[in-house]
C-alpha cells in the first residue's frame, strides 16, 4: 500500500491546462479532438483527461461504472453485475450464502460443486469493456495499475474546492495540473461525496503486482483519496459504481 501526505499550502487558482495533440495505442488510428487533456511531464507521457467520462466540466462527478461495464445503471451491486453470478442462499434482508459463483470474464478460476475451473486469465479490460473507450472512442482508456501509482508517486496533491465542489488539484513536474473531484461511490445513491473519492483502474487485482491482504478476483485496483489529502492505490468490489477519468498515451 502507498500512501502520500502532502503539506503543501497553495492558493487557489485557475487550473494551468495545456492542450496538445493526443495519439493513442501504437495499433489505434489517431484520436479525434473530442476532450481536453493534459500533459502533466510523467515518465510514461500519459495525458490525463481533464474531466470525468460523462462530465460536462473538471468539477463535475460525471457517471458511475461497474468495472467492465460501460453504461451507468440505476442500482449497482452483485446481483445485476455484468460478468457475474453467483448463485445464493438468502439469510436475510441483507444477507445471504453462496452457493456457486460464476464469473463470466476476468477472472483466475470459477468455483462450483465440481470443483474450480480454470478461467480466462484476463487481468485487464478489453477495450469494448473500458467505459473510456467505449463513451469516448478509440485512444481513450481507463489508466492501469501503474498508470495510478504514478500519479500518486510523482505529483503533488492537494485537498482544495473548484467552484464550491471538493477535491484534489493534481500538480505534475511541469507545474500543470487536473482537479479531481470527491465524487464518492454510487450504490442506488451516490455516497461519501464531498469527503472521498475512488477512481477505477482498468487492472483487475494481480497477487503479482501489488499485494492487498482479503483482495482476490472480485476486486480491481482504484486510486482513493480523502478529505485529510491521503491519497493511495487500493481495491474495490467490480460491481461498485465508481467514476472514471480517462488517459490516452503520447507517443514519444
Amino acid at each position: 500500500m502507498m500512501m502520500k501526505k502532502s503539506l503543501l499550502l497553495m492558493a487557489i487558482i485557475a487550473l494551468p491546462f495545456v492542450f496538445i495533440s493526443c495519439k493513442d495505442d501504437k495499433d489505434e488510428p489517431q484520436l479525434p479532438d473530442n476532450h481536453e487533456y493534459v500533459d502533466l511531464g510523467l515518465r510514461s507521457g500519459t495525458l490525463w483527461a481533464t474531466c470525468n467520462v460523462g462530465a460536462d466540466s473538471p468539477e463535475d462527478y460525471g457517471d458511475y461504472f461497474a468495472w467492465g461495464e460501460t453504461v451507468p445503471k440505476d442500482e449497482y451491486g452483485w446481483r445485476n453485475y455484468k460478468w457475474a453470478h453467483w448463485e445464493y442462499d438468502t439469510i436475510g434482508e441483507n444477507f445471504y450464502h453462496v452457493v456457486e459463483e460464476t464469473w463470466y470474464k476476468y477472472y483466475e478460476m470459477n468455483w462450483t460443486e465440481n470443483g474450480y475451473v480454470k478461467g480466462d486469465g484476463k487481468m485487464e479490460l478489453d477495450p469494448e469493456d473500458d467505459a473510456a473507450y467505449v463513451n469516448w472512442g478509440p485512444g481513450w482508456r481507463m489508466p492501469t495499475l501503474e498508470q495510478l501509482q504514478e500519479l500518486v508517486e510523482d505529483c503533488d496533491w492537494q485537498w482544495t474546492q473548484m467552484n464550491g465542489v471538493k477535491g484534489c488539484l493534481v500538480t505534475g513536474s511541469n507545474g500543470n495540473s487536473i482537479f479531481l473531484p470527491a465524487s464518492g461511490g454510487c450504490a442506488s445513491d451516490i455516497y461519501y461525496d464531498g469527503k472521498f473519492a475512488y477512481y477505477w483502474s482498468r487492472s483487475l487485482y494481480s497477487r503479482k503486482k501489488l499485494t492487498i491482504e482479503a483482495a482476490g478476483q472480485g476486486e480491481a485496483y482504484i486510486l482513493f483519496f480523502n478529505q485529510w489529502n491521503e491519497q493511495e492505490i487500493w481495491y474495490n468490489s467490480r460491481y461498485s459504481g465508481i467514476p472514471v477519468r480517462a488517459v490516452c498515451a503520447s507517443r514519444k
